[in-house]
C-alpha cells in the first residue's frame, strides 16, 4: 500500500503534491482519489483556541488522578463495619467509592477523546489497494514443491506404510474415547426424567413444608421442590445428599402460581392439571437451563433472567419472546388425603433445555 506523504518525497519537482497532499502522483491507479480538500479545525488556525482545548484536556487528567486519590481516602476514612456510614440510606463507602472511580475513569477517556480530536495531528492520508494474491509463478511454485514432497515420500508407492500409518492415527482416537468415559457415569434416561412420581408432595424449596391449596394466594408464585430431597431413609439417612441432591435439585426444582381460574386457557386433556387456579411449571428455562421466577402477576408472565424469555403462566407457559422455543413443562397437580399438594404423575416431557434427541412437546 502506498502512503500520500512518502509520494510527495518521492517525486522530484512535485511543488504542487506538497502543497495538495490529495494530487494525482505518478503510478496512481486512479487520477482523483475524490476527497475533498483538507479543513483546519480551529485549533490548527487559532493559538488561542488550541492552548485552551490544552488547558482543558490537562484539567480533566488532573481531575481524573484526584477522583483516584479520592478513591483511596474513601476507602480508608469511610466505615463499613457494624455501623457503616451512610448517605441518603446508602452505603457512604459503596457510593463514594463507585463515584470516585467512575469519574476517574470517564475524565481521563473524555481527556484522551478531547486530545485526539482538538490537538493530535489531523491529516488525511490515501492508501492505495493492491492485489494481495501470490503470483502465478510463486503459486505455481509452491504446488511443484507439495507434489515433489509427496513423490519423494513415496506414500503413492508404499501402500503398506500410508495404510499402517492412517490406522495408527486413527487408533489414537481410542484413549480419547476411553479417557471421556471417564468422567462419570452415563447419562443414561436422566436427561428425560426427574425424581417427581405420582403422589409425591410439593414442599417449598427453603423450608421444606408441605404446601396446601389455601396457603397459595392469587398472583402469588412459589418456589418448590420434591419433598423426597427432605426424607430419609430407614436409617435416618437423607435420600438424597451431595452431588446426587444436587443434580435431583437441579432438574426437578419447580414454581406454583395461582390464577383466577377463568383467565388460565389449558390445553385438551390439561384441564385437571391445576388445583384451584394453582398450576406448576419447571423452574428451568427451555434455552439453555437457566432457574426462572421473574413474576408479573397482572400479565402472569414469567421472565429468565439470562436471555429474557418469557412464558406466559395462563396459556401453558408459551413462549412470548425470547430464544427459548419451547413452553415450559407442566407437572399435572392433585391433593392428597390429608390436603396438601401432590404430583400427579412426573413430567411428560424433559425438563431443561433443548437437545437433539429430544421429542416434540
Amino acid at each position: 500500500m502506498t502512503d500520500r506523504r512518502d509520494n510527495e518525497m518521492a517525486v522530484p519537482g512535485n511543488e504542487d503534491a506538497a502543497l495538495d497532499p490529495h494530487a494525482s502522483q505518478p503510478g496512481d491507479p486512479i487520477d482523483n482519489p475524490g476527497l475533498p480538500a483538507h479543513q483546519p479545525r480551529p485549533t490548527d488556525v487559532d493559538e488561542a483556541a488550541e492552548k485552551r482545548a490544552e488547558r482543558q484536556v490537562a484539567a480533566m487528567f488532573g481531575l481524573s488522578a484526584v477522583c483516584a486519590v479520592l478513591f483511596c481516602v474513601a476507602y480508608f476514612a469511610l466505615d463499613i463495619g457494624s455501623e457503616p456510614d451512610m448517605f441518603g440510606g446508602i452505603g457512604a463507602q459503596n457510593l463514594a467509592l463507585g463515584l470516585a472511580l467512575g469519574l476517574a475513569l470517564l475524565l481521563l477517556g473524555v481527556g484522551a477523546i478531547q486530545w485526539a480530536r482538538k490537538l493530535m495531528s489531523d491529516h488525511e492520508i490515501v492508501e492505495m489497494r493492491h492485489a494481495v494474491a501470490s503470483s502465478e509463478e510463486d503459486r505455481a511454485d509452491t504446488v511443484a514443491a507439495l507434489k515433489q514432497g509427496v513423490d519423494d515420500s513415496g506414500i503413492g508407492r508404499r501402500p503398506l506404510i500410508r495404510n499402517s500409518m492412517l490406522g495408527a492415527v486413527a487408533a489414537l482416537g481410542l484413549p480419547a474415547v476411553v479417557a471421556l468415559r471417564d468422567l462419570g457415569e452415563l447419562p443414561g434416561s436422566s436427561l428425560e426424567e426427574t425424581v417427581w412420581r405420582k403422589g409425591m408432595r410439593i414442599v417449598n424449596d427453603v423450608s421444606g413444608t408441605p404446601i396446601r391449596p389455601e396457603q397459595v394466594e392469587i398472583g402469588q408464585l412459589v418456589n418448590a421442590e420434591p419433598a423426597v430431597f427432605f426424607a430419609t431413609d430407614e436409617e435416618g439417612e437423607p435420600v438424597y445428599e451431595g452431588h446426587e441432591l444436587q443434580a435431583a435439585k437441579a432438574k426437578a426444582a419447580v414454581i406454583l402460581v395461582r390464577i383466577e381460574p377463568s383467565e388460565i386457557s389449558p390445553l385438551p386433556a390439561r384441564e385437571d392439571w391445576g388445583v384451584q387456579g394453582i398450576l406448576c411449571y419447571s423452574k428451568i428455562c427451555t434455552h439453555v437451563g437457566c432457574p426462572i421466577s421473574l413474576y408479573e402477576q397482572q400479565t402472569h408472565h414469567v421472565l429468565c433472567p439470562c436471555h429474557q424469555s418469557t412464558f406466559d403462566l395462563a396459556d401453558n407457559a408459551r413462549v412470548l419472546f425470547g430464544p427459548a422455543d419451547r413452553p415450559l413443562p407442566q407437572l399435572p397437580l392433585g391433593v392428597d388425603d390429608e390436603g396438601y399438594l401432590v404430583a400427579m404423575s412426573g413430567f411428560q416431557e424433559p425438563v431443561g433445555p433443548s437437545y437433539w434427541e429430544r421429542g416434540e412437546s
